[in-house]
């Protein structure tokens, strides 16, 4: 196989390697695009409503580009008690999109996650991975600014 997606063959090439076909597209290209979705079919020889099906019934896989900035808000019992829910919202109203979006200048997008994994440190939230906690209004203003000044 050869251009954007010569990297399926390492997921192999039978049929129940396309779950793990997908994860490696979505870890290559940070989503799985519609040119993905043709690849993968081609690749594995199923129809593109299957590599669909599959995708829409995992959780996992990203059908839209994430932003530069991945922002993950923990919903987890202690981050839900603790104000996760003013989180997003605040998010929301700050960047203009919802759970599940991209900012239009491909900056941030968000998503809600079940856990982080730092249940004291609640409420709290992660971008690209770096955990930020015991969020307020103002921590989460000061912290989206920050982002911003990289670019």
């Amino acid at each position: 196989m050869s251009g954007a997606f010569s990297y399926l063959p390492e997921a192999g090439s039978d049929k129940g390697s396309l779950i793990k076909g997908l994860q490696l597209v979505q870890s290559r290209e940070g989503y799985v695009s519609d040119d993905a979705v043709r690849a993968v079919s081609a690749h594995f020889g199923v129809p593109e409503a299957e590599v669909e099906g599959v995708l829409t019934f995992y959780a996992q896989f990203k059908r839209t580009k994430p932003g530069k900035y991945q922002i993950s808000i923990c919903d987890g019992t202690a981050c839900h008690i603790k104000g996760s829910t003013q989180i997003a919202a605040w998010l929301a109203a700050e960047l203009g999109i919802g759970n599940g979006q991209t900012t239009e200048d491909g900056l941030f997008s968000i998503e809600t996650v079940a856990c982080l994994g730092c249940c004291s440190l609640a409420p709290c939230m992660a971008v690209n991975g770096k955990v930020h906690a015991k969020l307020d209004r103002k921590s989460l203003t000061r912290i989206l600014n920050e982002y911003k000044k990289m670019n």
